[in-house]
């Protein structure tokens, strides 16, 4: 399916009724005898962690007009009697990026109830780009998905999501590996005192294009060759913007405890907020550190560093199949990495990191692959060890082989980390929900990966699983982990709430139906109990399906300070 068959029948939506000649933007009181839509009888969670209460709330153009008794009607009324009625939701750690020009109505994304999106996450952005990663992506999406790349940095991004306007809105940070790619490249050693300037002013100009922070993503290629003065450096451009430096930091299992003081490090001598990017203890060897992480992260915000973190609702990461391999051995492309583990000598070395890893893992069988093409498609969606058994190959063997056939691009799960761990670090009071996953569809091009499940179900398990069935926080308390408080810690001053003024940005769900059904053997599933959301006004879901009006816009970043 084209990209032109997803846009037909997208429209503007509720903020259109607004009438001719009335701005889209402002919003006005509920002395008004109509608005644009009234959400009746609800029991409202305002975003900031707070009782609910039963109330009405009022929309006019793409802003909150009234919240509480909303005497005049709604040119669309819902009765929202027994069902939950919450900020939209916003993803502070997403992949969805350039998969919304694919399909712009963001299927998997907006019946979760997101209504924003914060990609840019783990080094990658899109944006900065050198020629050469220019042209790939721009040929890449034309062939694959007919989709024009005609921009290079963040600003044309946000710029070409204003004008396409998806169903959910877009920030984006600013990608560490994306600077150290266009000014070092691939090179595994420190940047030179001229490379860190330059890079100083790449991050600058993305803040001034709109940028909301600086995330690195330390354990992948190039960000994995930054020292600390570097991070230091660049993280510092950010001081007096309020927006985080989020990191995916060097280490999640053996080294993680290092890896996070290097994160708190950052943040304390850059003097800017911190992001913990996806907090896990990968490994059952390392699943008592997560009480350790915890214990720094609360020991640091008391030593006055506004450190926060995130995390998705599952025991299972995703990452490139490439990264059961150190760092080391994917210096330079794919092309090199692909020699070393073929070369006499350093094959052997880089073959019991890998098996190392599985160990850590527990089995050969704790890793599934999620995105592969060509002459391995069939591989799609089945664990590792399982498959290497029915071919008769060794696992390793196989690996490499996928891996060599992929150009290096395959994905995987890694199943890792504790039920218990998850539990404790979505309900702990400095954790946000997020679900580091893109946007998918059950049709289309987006269909074609046999993705994370967290890409269709992140916010909806965290509601349904561990607040309905496991108790392990108040449903107030999950609502604001997945609205006010990450509106906060990137300073939206008007999302994330059910205030007077505030964006339009609504979900109502069945707090007592409310689930995920998405599973890492059938993910492309749509949630259940979201029954409406609302986007800068624009009535997107109702009643649980697409109604074809998407009103995603671009959320910028003010700028850098000086």
């Amino acid at each position: 399916m084209k990209r032109r068959d997803f846009l037909a029948g997208s429209a503007v939506g509720l903020a259109g009724l607004a009438g001719p000649g009335r701005p889209a933007t402002p919003w006005v009181a509920a002395t008004r005898n109509r608005q644009t839509l009234v959400i009746r009888h609800g029991t409202l969670y305002d975003g900031t962690g707070g009782s609910p209460r039963t109330g009405d709330i009022a929309i006019d153009g793409d802003r909150i007009a009234t919240v509480g008794e909303v005497a005049a009607t709604g040119a669309v009324e819902i009765d929202a009697r027994g069902m939950a009625v919450a900020p939209g939701f916003i993803d502070i750690h997403s992949h969805a990026d350039l998969s919304l020009l694919v399909n712009p109505r963001a299927e998997s994304r907006i019946r979760q109830g997101v209504t924003l999106e914060v990609v840019g996450q783990d080094g990658s952005s899109i944006g900065p780009w050198s020629d050469g990663v220019f042209e790939l992506t721009r040929d890449r999406y034309l062939r694959d998905f007919d989709v024009d790349i005609d921009f290079r940095d963040i600003g044309g991004f946000l710029d070409r999501i204003d004008r396409e306007r998806p169903a959910v809105s877009v920030a984006s940070m600013v990608g560490h590996g994306n600077v150290r790619g266009v000014v070092v490249g691939g090179a595994d050693r420190p940047a030179t005192a001229s490379e860190i300037e330059r890079m100083r002013a790449l991050v600058r100009e993305a803040l001034a294009g709109g940028a909301v922070g600086l995330s690195t993503g330390l354990e992948y290629t190039p960000g994995s060759f930054a020292g600390r003065d570097e991070l230091v450096a660049l993280a510092g451009e950010l001081r007096g913007t309020v927006y985080p430096y989020a990191s995916h930091m060097r280490n999640e299992d053996d080294r993680l405890l290092g890896a996070l003081e290097e994160a708190v490090h950052v943040g304390r001598v850059a003097g800017v907020a911190v992001q913990v990017s996806h907090l896990k203890a990968q490994g059952e060897r390392n699943h008592w550190k997560a009480d350790a992480a915890l214990t720094a992260i609360e020991a640091a915000r008391a030593a006055g560093v506004d450190v926060h973190f995130d995390r998705y609702p599952y025991v299972a990461y995703a990452t490139g199949l490439s990264n059961l391999f150190p760092a080391s051995a994917r210096a330079g492309g794919t092309a090199r990495f692909m020699a070393r583990l073929a070369d006499p000598e350093t094959g052997p070395v880089f073959e019991r990191a890998c098996r190392d890893k599985i160990a850590l893992l527990g089995s050969w069988d704790a890793v599934q692959i999620t995105r592969i093409g060509g002459p391995n498609a069939t591989a799609r969606g089945r664990r590792l060890g399982e498959l290497a058994a029915e071919l008769g190959e060794d696992p390793y063997d196989l690996t490499v082989r996928l891996l060599r056939d992929g150009g290096g691009s395959v994905g995987m799960i890694g199943f890792g980390m504790s039920e218990e761990n998850t539990a404790r670090m979505l309900a702990h009071p400095l954790g946000m929900v997020c679900s580091d996953g893109g946007a998918f569809a059950p049709y289309g091009p987006l269909s074609r990966s046999s993705p994370h499940p967290r890409g269709y179900g992140s916010f909806p398990r965290v509601l349904g699983h561990y607040v309905r069935e496991q108790r392990a926080m108040t449903l107030e308390s999950a609502v604001h982990k997945m609205s006010g408080l990450p509106a906060r810690k990137l300073g939206l001053r008007d999302r994330g709430a059910l205030r007077e003024g505030a964006v339009a940005d609504v979900v109502v769900f069945n707090p007592d139906t409310v689930r995920d059904r998405a599973t890492f053997d059938d993910p492309h599933q749509y949630p259940d109990g979201v029954a409406h959301v609302v986007v800068s006004g624009v009535h997107t879901i109702r009643e649980g399906e697409q109604t074809g009006n998407l009103g995603g816009r671009a959320v910028r970043g003010r700028g850098p300070v000086g």
